[in-house]
């Protein structure tokens, strides 16, 4: 540690368009001090590669013949049972890979450096972060951009990598944290980008990290195949915008309030929670799937009903949801 006035006197004297740049020397010299201090105490943790099924013999990477494992919290050893095996596999063919949303919506350091942190897409309202006036302000005072991108990565910008893409400062982030769990197969876990020393450090020290148990391969298998098709082509990206598009133009026309701006969520604003509710029900007996949000989930007053548009809405599924919108609003007095 050094004093906190060594640090600001540090960032007073360079020049401001130099000040960004210099924190992440700082950093990165930062994190280089702490991982040594990690080798030197003798406690860096080498993550072994097993290249097999866990079980009581395993195949570990760079080792030769079959190993005897004690290492595992395989008790009943199940994890390679056949008939898990199939469960698994007989969920993913039933169920998918997963909801892509939590349980309410869809069921059951010490170091003193400046950061600015933010939302990319902000998932109640459907807006989007003012991120290249708030690159700005961190670069004026030699901070550092942090976002998290849970509700932007895979579909925001024009071939799907996020909010920094979309408004073109992929330059000027430092760090982003983001999800499998949404729009990259909708299964679980997540990750985190930035300098090299940053993610080694969360690799020695990030309590999640540390504690959880590794990704199931199923969902890694998941998420692997879904960036492979993003990566490929833009057509998945281009046909959800084209549709959230077509769904917000529709229900403007009809007189609702859509918050936020080209986002594939796309609150209805309503204003009154039995409001929302009540038509959210009716919804449903239209065959709808849709849920009204109110306090404490979103401000009182604001009461919604968010729809998220997906790539895979056909435009009929858009227009029919759009009609029974027109239809349960003029039943709730919701339009005239």
């Amino acid at each position: 540690m050094w004093p906190g006035n060594a640090w600001r006197a540090a960032l007073f004297w360079v020049p401001r368009g130099r000040r960004a740049q210099s924190a992440l020397a700082q950093l990165r010299g930062i994190l280089e001090g702490e991982l040594e201090g990690i080798r030197g105490a003798g406690t860096w943790k080498s993550e072994r590669v097993i290249t097999s099924r866990q079980g009581p013999h395993i195949r570990v990477d760079g080792v030769s013949g079959g190993i005897l494992n004690f290492c595992a919290n395989n008790y009943l050893g199940l994890s390679s049972h056949p008939e898990v095996i199939q469960a698994g596999l007989q969920a993913l063919e039933e169920f998918g890979a997963g909801l892509s949303s939590v349980r309410f919506i869809c069921g059951t350091q010490k170091h003193r450096l400046r950061l600015v942190a933010t939302d990319g897409a902000f998932s109640m309202d459907g807006d989007i972060a003012p991120l290249q006036e708030i690159c700005c302000l961190a670069s004026r005072y030699g901070a550092l951009v942090f976002m998290d991108e849970c509700h932007a990565t895979g579909f925001l910008g024009p071939t799907g990598r996020g909010t920094d893409e979309l408004l073109g400062v992929m330059d000027q982030v430092t760090i982003i944290n983001s999800t499998l769990g949404k729009a990259l197969g909708g299964a679980s876990g997540g990750y985190t980008t930035g300098p090299g020393p940053l993610v080694s450090l969360l690799r020695q020290r990030a309590r999640p990290y540390l504690f959880s148990n590794s990704l199931p391969p199923a969902v890694v298998g998941c998420a692997s195949k879904a960036l492979d098709l993003l990566m490929g082509s833009n057509t998945i990206v281009q046909s959800m915008a084209a549709k959230t598009q077509r769904f917000r133009s529709k229900m403007e026309a009809a007189g609702f309030t859509i918050s936020g701006a080209s986002h594939p969520i796309c609150p209805v604003m309503l204003g009154d929670a039995r409001l929302a509710s009540r038509m959210a029900d009716d919804m449903l007996k239209r065959g709808i799937f849709v849920i009204g949000f109110s306090y404490p989930v979103v401000p009182k007053g604001k009461a919604r009903i968010r729809v998220q548009i997906s790539a895979v809405h056909s435009e009929e599924d858009i227009d029919r949801c759009v009609e029974a919108f027109v239809e349960v609003g003029r039943l709730h007095g919701a339009l005239p």
